[in-house]
This record gives C-alpha cells, sequence and structure tokens, in this order.
C-alpha cells in the first residue's frame, strides 16, 4: 500500500540545478524518516541524503553531495525533495527515494528517475 514516486529529473549542464521529488501515500509520512539514494551504471547504490522525521528534521549527505545539494520535506503534502545545485556528470545516475515505514515495519522505495548532467 505504501507508494513512493519520484519526478523531477532529466538532462542538465554541468553546473546546472534540478529538483527533485517524491511523493508518498499510504504511509503516516510524518513520523517516517525520508531518504534519496542513488546508483550509476557498474556501481553500488549509495546513499545520497537522508532527513529525519517530523518538522524541521536533521539531515546527512554523503560526503559527495555536501553543500551543493539539500534534502528537505513537505509533512502536509506528504513530499521530500532533493534540491541539487552545481551539478556535475559524475551526479549521473538513477535517483530512488525510500523509506522505512514505521507504521508497518518496512522499508519501500519508489521506481526511480533518471539524473543525467552533461559535460
Amino acid at each position: 500500500q505504501v507508494q513512493l514516486v519520484e519526478s523531477g529529473g532529466g538532462l542538465v549542464q554541468a553546473g546546472g540545478s534540478l529538483r527533485l521529488s517524491c511523493a508518498a501515500s499510504g504511509t503516516i509520512f510524518s513520523i517516517n524518516a525520508m531518504a534519496w539514494y542513488r546508483q550509476a551504471p557498474g556501481k553500488q547504490r549509495e546513499l545520497v541524503a537522508r532527513i529525519s522525521s517530523g518538522t524541521g528534521g536533521s539531515t546527512n549527505y554523503a560526503d559527495s553531495v555536501k553543500g551543493r545539494f539539500t534534502i528537505f520535506r513537505d509533512n502536509a503534502k506528504k513530499t521530500v525533495y532533493l534540491q541539487m545545485n552545481s551539478l556535475k556528470p559524475e551526479d549521473t545516475a538513477v535517483y530512488y527515494c525510500n523509506t522505512f515505514d514505521v507504521q508497518w515495519g518496512k522499508d519501500y522505495w519508489g521506481q526511480g528517475t533518471q539524473v543525467t548532467v552533461s559535460s
């Protein structure tokens, strides 16, 4: 029943920006931590950013994106965002939204959205 749907990916030039969105349904969104992961071809899936539950949740980021990416959430809209600035070609990957649902005690994943950064 829990569903995560990503959007906002696309093709951008190096140095450009994108904002990814992840809309959640079937979950008590406000009590769940949310995260963005990414996976590039031939590479392991990696954690990009995470935000804790509640309003004004704490955040953490992969070293590779610190200072460039920002994760934030709108609990009223049941949506988590990833603002990506100063994009680099090495940011090219499929980006996935993730949550560990507290109510159901289970991990859930979105379908992914492609981000391609040209040099």
